[in-house]
């Protein structure tokens, strides 16, 4: 008897020890989208007249950044309602416009249609009606680009405009475009379901998300001709912002001897007369830093009020600018470099006051063995920046100072003593860099090292020569673009849609370029198209 029951024990243990642990495992991962099982009305349907669409899928669906990533073509005056917010089998879209007649209409879903467990994207889902007995089915293809800067941002919205007997170009900035559709997160576009026709095509990094162009703050690419459709061409759409054109906006008295003037657009032809009666006033005009605003500066004078008037190339504008009992701006001198100076770079003081007179006897600069080092000065009157020139040496150490009456501003005040100390290091801190271009197509050009951001560290100009030699870079990864000067005022000039002028053409490096401590970099550009 003990012996069955021990050997049950034994059997027992031993099938307890053999069997394997198991888990629930819920069965493979689903890694497919969502299907549409049906629509009511029928995708593609003609004579349209419903207000509603019902979209059903065979699984949990929900809709994910729907407001910028569905497009409606032609864009509606009110946006559709779709319900509803949480998951659910259907999508319903609510029509709340009165829809044109004989119009092949778009609804765009984008990435935005996602299953609600894994997240699986229905790609690019569209659902097509016309309210007329067919559908168009002409397309165009494409790509955006952004000139100047080496990204082009995502969600560019790209817009035809039908060239009729009512088209003009002002429609851009009040009306909506025909057809429209977006990049979403790539740079490449396709318009479907278009009519055959003539059009504008412009693109449109819209910010007020209106279909309206504002030259303030969107950046706007158009194709230079009107296009015919049906074509083959693959248009490519160079992005910019432009500047604003010149506007006036007001001019107030800031100081005893200062009148502040704020515009809109470029102000650097900007040209001022400042009158007490019939009285010619003389005036320097400055720029203030950070903002769209000029300083015009004047000597004390007793007046009740000044006649100011601005010019700038057609524009003109009056002002009676009233006088009150105001301080007198003092000299002051603050200095904008660094105490650790790179041998790219030159010492620079920012003057409060615009400055008129240097004596360079009262200038001194004294290197670490206290030997006198030759010194220039170089004066921005435009930006009040006093720059200060000399050759450098490695690990050296500077002292510079400026005696009382070393600079005199317009209005004869004159400097305190001023001391200040910098030093350089080693040549071998920093990196030397040689660009070779190849395949020119034109003189002259510009040559610029860049930031991510844009800003730029160093360039050259050049009316003939292919080779730069960039010398003493701070070691970092670099971008390199390479500016077509076409109108030789060595600087990147924007595009402007009413005067159909394109932008100044920008090649980038495909890539970064290492520029390390201590080293010589030689790099081969070839520029293409």
């Amino acid at each position: 008897m003990y012996r069955k029951i021990l050997l049950l024990i034994i059997v027992l243990l031993i099938t307890l020890g053999c069997a394997k642990r198991g888990y629930i495992t819920g069965g493979e991962q689903d890694i497919y989208p969502p299907e549409v099982l049906k629509t009511s009305p029928e995708n593609f349907s003609t004579n349209f007249n419903s207000s509603e669409i019902i979209i059903q899928f065979d699984e949990y669906v929900r809709l994910k950044d729907a407001n910028t990533q569905l497009v409606v073509s032609p864009p509606l005056k009110y946006r559709p309602e779709i319900m509803p917010t949480n998951a659910s089998k259907e999508i319903k879209i609510r029509l709340k416009d009165t829809l044109q007649p004989n119009t092949t209409y778009s609804l765009n879903f984008g990435q935005s249609i996602e299953d609600n467990n894994e997240g699986n994207k229905l790609q690019g889902y569209r659902y097509v009606f016309s309210t007329g007995s067919y559908i168009d089915s002409l397309s165009i293809h494409g790509y955006v680009k952004d000139v100047l800067d080496r990204e082009t941002e995502p969600f560019v919205s790209v817009l035809l405009y039908e060239v009729n007997e009512e088209f003009n170009d002002s429609i851009i900035y009040k009306e909506n475009p025909r057809y429209i559709t977006n990049t979403l997160d790539s740079i490449a576009f396709s318009l479907e379901n278009i009519k055959e026709g003539n059009y504008l095509l412009i693109a449109l990094q819209d910010k007020n998300n209106n279909n309206r162009f504002d030259p303030k703050q969107d950046k706007i690419g158009f194709h230079p001709e009107v296009i015919s459709i049906p074509t083959q061409e693959t248009f490519k759409l160079n992005m910019f912002k432009e500047v604003a054109d010149f506007k006036p906006v007001r001019a107030f008295e800031s100081s005893k001897n200062k009148i502040v003037f704020s515009h809109e657009g470029n102000a650097e032809q900007t040209e001022v007369e400042l009158r007490k009666g019939s009285e010619l006033i003389e005036t320097i005009v400055t720029k203030v830093q950070g903002k769209d605003s000029l300083n015009i500066w004047y000597r004390p004078l007793e007046a009740d009020s000044l006649e100011l008037k601005v010019y700038n190339d057609t524009i003109r504008k009056d002002f009676v600018i009233n006088l009150k009992e105001k301080q007198l701006d003092t000299l002051l001198l603050s200095m904008k470099s660094s105490k650790r100076l790179s041998f790219r770079e030159n010492p620079s003081y920012y003057s409060t006051t615009p400055l008129v007179s240097f004596d360079k006897t009262k200038f001194e600069l004294l290197d670490q063995d206290s030997l006198s080092v030759d010194l220039q000065t170089k004066y921005d009157h435009w930006n009040q920046r006093l720059e200060l020139i000399f050759d450098k040496t490695e690990k050296q150490k500077y002292f510079l100072t400026l005696y009382p009456g070393a600079v005199t501003d317009f209005f004869g005040q004159s400097n305190d003593t001023l001391r200040t100390d910098f030093s350089t290091s080693n040549y071998s801190d920093y990196g030397n860099l040689v660009v070779r271009l190849q395949n020119v197509k034109d003189f002259p050009i510009i040559v610029q090292l860049t930031d991510d951001k844009g800003e730029v560290l160093a360039e050259q100009y050049s009316e003939q020569d292919s080779t730069f030699e960039f010398l003493f870079l701070n070691p970092a990864l670099y971008n390199m673009r390479v500016i077509y000067d076409s109108n030789k005022n060595k600087i990147w000039d924007t595009g402007n849609f009413l005067r159909k002028t394109q932008p100044e053409k920008v090649i980038y490096f495909p890539e970064k370029i290492d520029v390390r401590a201590n080293w010589d970099v030689e790099q081969i550009f070839i520029l293409r198209e």
